[in-house]
């Protein structure tokens, strides 16, 4: 394994995307990796500067130590919400896209197998899935809720940079399989009591991706849930994910198309529906 190396953590995640069929879950990854390029772009971060991997509904990115993490904030915070309220004007209202999206930094080593490893990437995927960010999108009009961590807050957001208030970013403490997290909520704390660990009050109804009623015909499911001893493996540019980060609904891809839903759970996969 390589010695951790400090890296920028951007995740980006489409709610209710499992909610959807085929045809429309390609529309919205077509989107997701459209926004995600423009927004790494503006903020002057090309691909020489980043490691993705696909996670279906979502995507991570690894971004070099040395690129701005400000320019990367103000990007996401303006860029991100104008593209998806430019998309969404022309979109039916199945094929409406809405991001959840997280910001961390930490150390990252890569394994003798090209997975990824660490522990600050274990917890800013479990801040991506957190019913606390989960509740603000469902509450908000706009059509994305930004979380970052508690470093991100301490070493960028609170001094106030310009386009980055800091009056805008409020202090919450998410629930995780291994206790809370505190992190920073980008606008309202939710209002709802709804967002304990476990989502809406109640385990999620089989088939559904537990964020709550669609939007219109159909709806858009949330990230996998991400748990310990996480590892990320790439294998002819096809990610795919060992140990037990991937708890939840997951989308399979293979050289970038779509191949139908798969479900991850430590050595267990399936095609098909999955809940």
């Amino acid at each position: 394994m390589t010695d951790p190396l400090s890296r920028t953590i951007l995740l980006l995640d489409i709610e209710k995307y499992s909610d959807r069929d085929d045809v429309e879950q390609a529309y919205l990854r077509r989107m997701l990796y459209d926004i995600t390029d423009r927004a790494l772009e503006s903020a002057g971060i090309d691909e020489t500067l980043r490691l993705r991997a696909d996670r279906g509904d979502a995507v991570m990115e690894l971004i070099d130590a040395n690129a701005s993490v400000p320019a990367l904030l103000r990007a996401l915070l303006t860029q991100v919400p104008a593209q998806l309220r430019s998309v969404n004007r022309m979109a039916s209202s199945s094929a409406q896209i809405r991001l959840r999206g997280v910001v961390a930094t930490g150390y990252v080593a890569v394994d003798e197998h090209d997975g990824w490893v660490g522990s600050d990437l274990n917890h800013a995927c479990r801040l991506l899935d957190a019913p606390l960010l989960r509740a603000a999108l469902r509450e908000r009009r706009d059509d994305f809720a930004l979380c970052v961590s508690e470093s991100v807050h301490g070493g960028i957001v609170r001094h106030d940079h310009p386009g980055i208030p800091a009056s805008d970013f409020h202090a919450v403490t998410v629930t995780s399989k291994n206790g809370p997290l505190p992190a920073w909520l980008h606008g309202p704390v939710p209002a709802t009591d709804d967002h304990s660990e476990g989502g809406t009050g109640g385990a999620p109804v089989p088939g559904t991706s537990g964020d709550g009623p669609a939007p219109g015909p159909r709806g858009e499911p949330g990230a996998g849930a991400a748990g310990g001893g996480v590892t990320f493996t790439f294998n002819g540019g096809s990610p795919s994910f060992g140990g037990s980060l991937v708890g939840g609904d997951q989308h399979g891809v293979s050289g970038g198309e779509v191949t139908g839903n798969v479900h991850l759970g430590g050595s267990e996969s399936s095609r098909g529906d999955s809940a």
